[in-house]
C-alpha cells in the first residue's frame, strides 16, 4: 500500500478542507511543533482503511473524528497496491441526538491514467472504472482484499504510530506467527492442509459408502446364479408343455360354449312364446270407435245450424245503416249546442274587454299629460335652484360691501347696502327642486304603469277576438256538416235499434264457437278412439312378427279379441313341446363343462409342480411372463456381480487417494511446513534486522531469536544475550526501527501473498538519539528511499533529520483549523 493523496476535511484538527498529495514523493518528513496535527496524518491513514484510529483504542470511540463543533467529517485517501489505484471513503455524521456514526463509506477501483489534479473532492461517477464497495462493512473486507493486511499488522509494519513503534519487537511468538504468516501467504499451505484434509474426510466417507453397497451384494454368489440358470430351464420345460394344453383347452371350451349356447336358445324360445297373453282392451276397442265416430257426426249438424242463425242477424244487422254514421251526425248535434252556448259567453266577454280597453286608453293619455307637466315643473325648480345659487353667492359678498366703496365684483361704487335675508336662497330652491322631482318620479312611475295595463288589455282583447273567430268557424263547419241530417232523437232511436240487432249477433256468434269447439272435442276423442284401435293392431303384428320364426297361424284382420285368442292357443302349444326337449341339452352342457375341468386341473398340476400360482384366463401368457421373470432375474443377477466388480474397482481408487490426502495434510500442519517456512523467514528478517541494528548501535547490538523471542547479542559486553525488553528506549527504538526496515525491505520479496509493503511511515522517538546515531537513521531511511521502490516517512520535530528529507509536510495550527504546507522538493 503506497499513499497517492490524502483528503480531510472536518477530521480532528483539520476542521477546513486540507490536502496531503503524495505524489511522486518517496521520501517526506510530517513535521511541525508538538500538538500542530502530524500524527493525525496518519491517524487519517488509518481511518481512512480501517475504520479507527490506534490512538482512540476502540472503534466505539469514533466520536474522536469530529472536529469540535463540527456534524461531519470526511477522510478520503488515494493509494496504489500492485499496480492499481485506489479510493477508499469514510464519512462521520453526528444526529439530533448526538449520537456519531459513520453513514457512509466506499471503495472505488480508478480509471488507468486518472488525471487526480482534475479531481475535486469527491469522485464523479464517470471517473470511477468500478464500485467495489458501498458499506462501513463493505469497504472493510476490500481493504483487507487489496491491502493484505488487517488493521493490527498494518500498524506494526507499514504505519508505526507513537506507542506501537515496538509492537512487533514485543508482540507474543503467536501474534508475530500471524503477521508473517499473512505477510508472505503462508495461508494457502493452510488452505490446501484444509483441502487435502477435505478430500480425504470425503474419500473415506466414499470408501463407507462404497463398503455398505459391496456389503449388499452377498447374494449374488455363484450359487445364487446356478440357482437362476436352473430355475428358467424348469420354467421354459412348463412353457412347452403349457403350449401343448392350452389348445385341447380351446377345443373343450368350445365344446362347452356350443352347449350352453343351444340351451340358452331353447330357453329364450320358452320365454318368449311363454309371454303371448292376450290384451284386456282387446274386445272394447272397436265398439268405443264406433260409438266416437257417431257423435261426430251429430256435432257437425249442431254448428251447421248454428252458423244459419249468425248469418241471418248478420244480413239484418247491414240492413239497418251504418252505426259508426249516425253516431257521428250524433256527435256533431251535441257539439253544435256546445260551441253556441260557448260563441255567447265570448261575445260577452268581448264586449267587456273593448269597454276596459278605452278606459285604459284615457288613463294612460291622462298620465302621459301629468308627467309632461311634472318633467316642466322640474326643470323650472331646477333653473331656480341655480339662481338662488347665484342669489347666495351674491349675498356672500355683502359683509365685504361698503357704501361709497366699489364692488369687487362689477367694480361699481356702491350707494346703498342690500338687505340680508333670513336664510339662503338655495335651501328654499333645493326643498322646491325636491318636491318636484318626486311628482316627476311618481308621474313618469304612473305613465309605466299605465301603458304596462293598455298592453296586457290589448293582448287579452285580442285573444277574445281569435277566440270568438275560431267559434264562428266551426258553427259554420257544423252547420255544414248536419245540413239535411235527422233530428237527433231520430238518430238515438236508430242507434239503439243497431245495438240490439248487434247483441243477438254476438249471442250467435258464440253459440257458433260453442258447437265448433264440441266438434272439436268428438272428433278428437274419435281420433283417439281410432288411434287406441291402430295400436292394438300393432301391438298384434308386433307380437306375431316377433314369432315369425316359429310359423304362427294366420289371423283374422276384422276381429282383434279372435286373432290374439288364436295366437295366445298356438304359442302355449309351442311352449309346451320345448319344455319337454330341455332335460337332454341340460346334460349335454354338464357333460361338455366337466371336459373343460379335467384340462384345467392338468394345467393346475404343471403350474403347481413348478411352484407358480394357479393359472389365470391366459395359461400361455402366465407360463411366458414366469420364464420371463425368471430369466430377468437372471441377468439381474449378472448385471449386479458386474457392478460390484466395478465397485471392488472404484473401491481401490478411493482407498488409494485418501491415502495420498491424508498424508499431504500431515506433511503440510502448521507445527511442521508453516513452522519451518516461518522458521526460515524469521532467520531472514532478523539477519537484514541485525546489519541495520549493528549500522545504527555502531556495531554493539545484533538481533537474534529463538524459540520465537527476540533477544540481542551485546559486543560491548563479551557478546551477552539480552532480551530486548532490557534495552533502554533509544535501544529498543533502535532495534524496532531495524525490524520495520527489514520487515519493509526485505519480506515483501519473500511473500508470496497479495500483501505488499510498499511503504513504511515512522512516528516515533527521533528525539531519543544521539547525533551520531540519529546520522546513522538517517542514512539508513535515504538508502531504502533512493531504491525507489518503497515509500518511506517520518513524523519528527528533530531538526536536523527534517533538514535531510527532501520533502517535507509542514503541519500548522491555529484557533480554527490546522493546515499543511509542502517544503522542499
Amino acid at each position: 500500500m503506497r499513499p497517492v493523496r490524502l483528503d480531510l476535511d472536518g477530521f480532528t484538527v483539520f476542521r477546513d478542507p486540507t490536502t496531503v498529495d503524495f505524489t511522486d514523493t518517496d521520501f517526506f518528513a510530517l513535521v511541525g511543533p508538538t500538538g500542530s496535527g502530524k500524527s493525525t496524518v496518519l491517524d487519517a491513514i488509518c481511518f481512512a482503511l480501517y475504520g479507527t484510529v490506534p490512538r482512540w483504542g476502540d472503534r466505539r470511540a469514533i466520536a474522536n473524528a469530529l472536529a469540535p463543533s463540527a456534524a461531519e467529517a470526511r477522510v478520503r485517501l488515494i493509494f496504489e497496491s500492485a499496480g492499481k489505484r485506489y479510493v477508499v471513503t469514510r464519512v462521520v455524521r453526528r444526529d439530533g441526538k448526538g449520537a456519531v456514526t459513520t453513514k457512509a463509506a466506499g471503495m472505488e477501483l480508478l480509471a488507468p491514467g486518472l488525471d487526480l489534479a482534475k479531481l475535486e473532492f469527491g469522485l464523479e461517477q464517470s471517473d470511477i472504472a468500478e464500485v467495489l464497495a458501498g458499506t462501513p462493512s463493505e469497504v472493510d473486507t476490500a481493504v483487507l482484499t487489496v491491502v493484505g493486511l488487517p488493521y493490527e499488522q498494518f500498524t506494526k509494519c507499514v504505519v508505526l504510530p507513537q506507542g506501537e513503534f515496538a509492537a512487533f519487537l514485543h508482540a507474543k511468538p503467536a501474534e508475530r506467527q500471524k503477521i508473517l504468516v499473512n505477510l508472505l501467504g503462508l495461508e494457502v499451505y493452510g488452505k490446501i492442509r484444509e483441502k487435502a484434509q477435505t478430500e480425504a474426510g470425503t474419500a473415506e466417507t466414499k470408501l463407507k459408502v462404497l463398503d455398505d453397497q459391496l456389503h449388499g451384494f452377498s447374494d449374488i454368489d455363484d450359487a445364487a446364479l446356478a440357482a437362476a440358470v436352473s430355475r428358467v430351464e424348469a420354467l421354459r420345460a412348463v412353457a412347452a408343455a403349457v403350449d401343448a394344453i392350452v389348445p385341447r383347452l380351446g377345443d373343450a371350451d368350445r365344446l362347452a360354449g356350443q352347449a350352453a349356447s343351444a340351451l340358452a336358445t331353447l330357453d329364450a324360445e320358452i320365454d318368449r312364446l311363454s309371454a303371448v297373453s292376450v290384451p284386456p282392451e282387446a274386445a272394447n276397442l272397436a265398439a268405443t270407435a264406433a260409438t266416437a265416430r257417431a257423435a261426430v257426426a251429430g256435432a257437425q249438424d249442431a254448428v251447421r245450424a248454428a252458423e244459419e242463425r249468425e248469418e241471418k242477424l248478420r244480413g239484418e244487422l247491414a240492413a239497418a245503416g251504418d252505426a259508426t254514421a249516425l253516431r257521428r251526425l250524433l256527435d256533431h248535434h251535441a257539439s253544435r249546442a256546445r260551441l253556441v252556448s260557448e260563441a255567447t259567453s265570448v261575445r260577452a266577454t268581448l264586449a267587456s274587454a273593448e269597454a276596459q280597453h278605452g278606459k285604459a286608453a284615457d288613463a294612460l293619455e291622462a298620465a302621459r299629460a301629468d308627467a309632461s307637466a311634472a318633467r316642466l315643473a322640474l326643470e323650472a325648480a331646477f333653473e331656480a335652484y341655480n339662481a338662488a345659487m347665484a342669489t347666495d353667492q351674491a349675498v356672500a359678498l355683502r359683509p365685504g360691501l361698503r357704501e361709497g366703496e366699489a364692488c369687487p365684483v362689477c367694480e361699481q361704487t356702491v350707494h346703498a347696502l342690500p338687505d340680508m335675508p333670513h336664510e339662503p336662497a338655495v335651501i328654499k330652491a333645493k326643498k322646491a327642486g325636491e318636491v318636484a322631482r318626486k311628482r316627476s318620479t311618481a308621474a313618469d312611475k304612473a305613465v309605466e304603469e299605465r301603458d304596462r295595463s293598455a298592453r296586457d288589455l290589448d293582448r287579452a282583447l285580442a285573444t277574445a277576438r281569435a277566440h270568438a273567430q275560431q267559434l264562428e268557424r266551426q258553427l259554420a263547419e257544423l252547420e255544414r256538416a248536419l245540413d239535411g241530417a235527422p233530428p237527433a232523437e231520430a238518430l238515438q232511436r236508430d242507434l239503439d235499434g243497431i245495438g240490439a240487432l248487434t247483441r243477438r249477433l254476438e249471442q250467435a256468434g258464440a253459440e257458433v264457437r260453442k258447437a265448433r269447439e264440441g266438434h272439436r272435442n268428438a272428433a278428437g276423442a274419435a281420433d283417439r278412439a281410432e288411434e287406441r284401435l291402430r295400436s292394438a293392431w300393432r301391438a298384434f303384428d308386433t307380437t306375431r312378427d316377433g314369432l315369425a320364426q316359429f310359423a304362427p297361424p294366420p289371423a283374422n284382420r276384422d276381429d282383434l279379441a279372435d286373432a290374439w285368442s288364436t295366437l295366445h292357443g298356438w304359442a302355449t302349444g309351442e311352449a309346451g313341446r320345448r319344455r319337454a326337449g330341455r332335460p337332454a341339452a341340460q346334460d349335454e352342457v354338464s357333460a361338455a363343462q366337466r371336459k373343460v375341468a379335467d384340462v384345467r386341473d392338468e394345467l393346475a398340476a404343471r403350474f403347481t409342480e413348478a411352484g407358480l400360482a394357479a393359472p389365470g384366463g391366459d395359461p400361455a401368457r402366465d407360463a411366458a411372463v414366469a420364464l420371463e421373470r425368471a430369466d430377468a432375474a437372471r441377468r439381474r443377477i449378472e448385471e449386479r456381480r458386474a457392478d460390484a466388480a466395478k465397485m471392488r474397482e472404484q473401491r481401490d481408487d478411493l482407498a488409494r487417494e485418501a491415502h495420498v490426502a491424508k498424508a499431504l495434510a500431515q506433511h503440510l500442519r502448521a507445527d511442521r511446513f508453516e513452522r519451518w517456512l516461518l522458521a526460515e523467514a524469521l532467520d531472514t528478517l532478523v539477519e537484514g534486522a541485525s546489519r541495520t541494528l549493528r549500522e545504527l548501535s555502531s556495531g554493539q547490538y545484533d538481533l537474534g531469536h529463538e524459540k520465537g523471542e527476540f533477544y540481542v547479542v551485546d559486543h560491548h559486553d563479551a557478546g551477552l544475550r539480552r532480551a530486548v525488553r532490557t534495552l533502554s528506549g533509544g535501544e529498543t527504538f533502535q532495534a524496532s526501527l531495524a525490524l520495520a526496515l527489514a520487515l519493509s525491505e526485505q519480506l515483501a520479496g519473500l511473500s508470496a501473498a497479495s500483501a505488499s509493503l510498499e511503504s513504511i511511515v515512522l512516528d516515533e522517538g527521533f528525539g531519543t538519539l544521539d547525533t551520531a546515531t540519529l546520522d546513522t537513521v538517517a542514512v539508513t531511511l535515504e538508502n531504502l528511499a533512493a531504491r525507489g521502490d518503497r515509500m518511506v516517512g517520518v513524523v519528527t520535530h528533530v531538526g536536523a533529520l527534517a533538514e535531510r528529507i527532501p520533502v517535507r509536510f509542514e503541519v500548522h495550527r491555529d484557533a480554527r483549523s490546522a493546515r499543511i504546507e509542502r517544503a522542499g522538493l
